[in-house]
């Protein structure tokens, strides 16, 4: 039964990708789930009751996530973190879709979506100043310096891909990466320029 279900979340979230939950009608969910309608909706009663299981398994992948944070002390460890990230967002693009569709106060799991973005831009926040602490970052050379770096990068991490679809430009996780080491690298001392050159161009640039 498990196995089940976990066919029917990946063949709606690849429907909800291609078409928008809105346009999804359950026959083609059980299409994509090689089943019945009847089979389907033995599993999940309706299709609210299976959007809500799919948003439910956003969330813990999403939260998943965080733990892997500073597994190991350098920037090899933040491009592990920068990969999960693109395989998590590009795997789930129905979801910004659907959230901006609706008012912000208003849309499904805006809570959660909250929750979410704090913790990642606390993460952020978190390893930069490890990074400095480290020498592999410049010092600050005015107050908030960092914060705004934060910020652009979450920024990146969230929104290159939808933004790379709206446009019609091509991307894959190289481009994804590249994209936040840019921003990155001219904050870079001379350790953190050493370390990069050793542990990040030569599988990116």
């Amino acid at each position: 039964m498990y196995n089940t279900k976990i066919k029917i979340l990946n063949a709606s979230v690849r429907l909800f990708n291609e078409n928008g939950i809105d346009s999804v009608r359950l026959q083609q969910i059980a299409d994509e789930s090689e089943m019945s309608v009847g089979n389907l909706a033995y599993h999940y009663k309706s299709k609210d009751v299976l959007i809500e299981a799919v948003y439910e398994r956003v969330f813990d992948e999403f939260n998943e996530i965080f733990r892997h944070y500073l597994k190991r002390p350098d920037l090899a460890d933040f491009d592990i973190q920068i990969s999960i990230y693109y395989t998590f967002f590009s795997r789930n693009r129905f979801y910004l879709s659907e959230f901006f569709k609706a008012n912000n106060s208003t849309a499904p799991h805006y809570l959660q979506w909250q929750d979410c973005t704090a913790k990642m831009l606390l993460q952020l926040r978190s390893r930069l100043q490890f990074m400095v602490r480290k020498n592999e970052l410049l010092p600050e050379k005015e107050p908030g310096q960092y914060e705004l770096l934060a910020e652009q990068i979450w920024m990146s991490l969230v929104f290159f891909i939808p933004k790379s679809n709206m446009i019609g430009q091509h991307y894959d996780e190289i481009s994804y990466k590249k994209n936040i080491w840019n921003l990155l690298r001219p904050y870079f001392g001379p350790d953190g320029l050493e370390e990069f050159r050793a542990l990040i161009v030569p599988v990116l640039f």
